[in-house]
């Protein structure tokens, strides 16, 4: 880790090879719609980041942005790039339709508020790292917020991110951390005195935040709380995620009942609950289906505490 780039030898950004299969693979909201809205049919909104006023690079993971060939770049492009202000080529913006189980509860649609998909980037090895830039302003499911971050979470979460990371728990990555002269409001303590704050962006990395709460958009009314999932009734859309999900992460299972796919989702379904509880035996903590990504890594890093997991998620095949 380290607070400038460092790491000569690397490649520009320029060079990012990107393979944005997501976007082509998943239905898309095109619309350009503004404001909060419920977004049915799609997995996707296309969106494009609030640029920032003079954007500064706070830190970076040098290990992190080596997973995407880059090395060695001067602090006020990786600024540029990972505020959202000047994006690198190949790079699509969007942002991730999903639901969530909270505290046992159904919370219906909720997505990405606040994170910004800029692609997928195929690494020197070949592997896939997804991009998502957190803090980078509104999208169609910010709700009554203003789809920003402040620079003490932002820290927070970059840090959090590494460490977890090189104590050997599975967790996105943190990229970059990009700090600006633009302000928001924020009342730190809940106390009735807010102040402002200046926004601050941070890179997250990671194989896919496509989550448990991916696939609970295609929720029927809840016996409970009475919500449903945006895309309520869109069998052919979870087919649809099922056979992106399952052919893109988990290869070896497909290669395994590549004429079977009951069979297959069985297989997956195993593969699923094996992992989470793996996941849960190493992270302590609040976990809702919004926080658990289908390859297995943890995220959103706020306030930790220290109780008993309140996962709940039901996962249909």
């Amino acid at each position: 880790m380290s607070s400038s780039s460092g790491g000569g030898g690397g490649a520009g950004l320029h060079t990012l090879r990107f393979d944005n299969l997501a976007l082509r693979s998943l239905p898309v909201d095109g619309s350009g719609e503004a404001g909060s809205r419920q977004v049915p049919g799609a997995c996707f909104s296309l969106v494009r980041p609030t640029p920032v006023e003079t954007p500064r690079l706070v830190a970076c993971s040098v290990a992190a942005l080596r997973l995407l060939g880059l090395g060695g770049l001067p602090d006020d492009e990786l600024a540029q790039c990972f505020s959202g202000n000047r994006l690198p080529p190949g790079a699509q913006t969007a942002a991730h339709c999903y639901c969530g189980h909270q505290f046992g509860s159904f919370a219906g649609q909720l997505g990405d508020g606040a994170a910004i998909y800029l692609g997928e980037v195929l690494g020197p090895r070949g592997q896939r790292w997804e991009l998502q830039i957190k803090g980078a302003g509104p999208t169609p499911y910010s709700r009554q917020s203003d789809g920003r971050k402040v620079l003490r979470s932002s820290i927070r979460e970059f840090l959090c991110s590494e460490a977890m990371h090189h104590l050997g728990i599975p967790t996105t990555r943190g990229g970059t951390c990009v700090t600006s002269d633009s302000k928001v409001i924020r009342d730190v303590f809940y106390d009735g005195h807010p102040k402002y704050e200046r926004c601050t962006i941070v890179l997250r990395v990671a194989p896919t935040f496509l989550r448990f709460g991916s696939f609970e958009i295609f929720k029927d009314v809840d016996e409970q709380t009475g919500r449903r999932g945006p895309s309520s009734g869109r069998n052919d859309i979870k087919i649809q995620m099922l056979d992106y999900v399952i052919g893109t992460f988990y290869p070896e299972i497909q290669q395994a009942h590549p004429k079977d796919k009951a069979q297959r989702n069985a297989a997956f379904f195993r593969e699923v609950r094996i992992c989470q509880l793996f996941l849960i035996t190493l992270f302590v903590a609040t976990l809702h289906s919004k926080r658990i990504q289908v390859c297995f890594t943890a995220i959103y890093f706020e306030i930790v505490t220290m109780q008993k997991c309140s996962f709940s998620c039901t996962f249909q095949i």
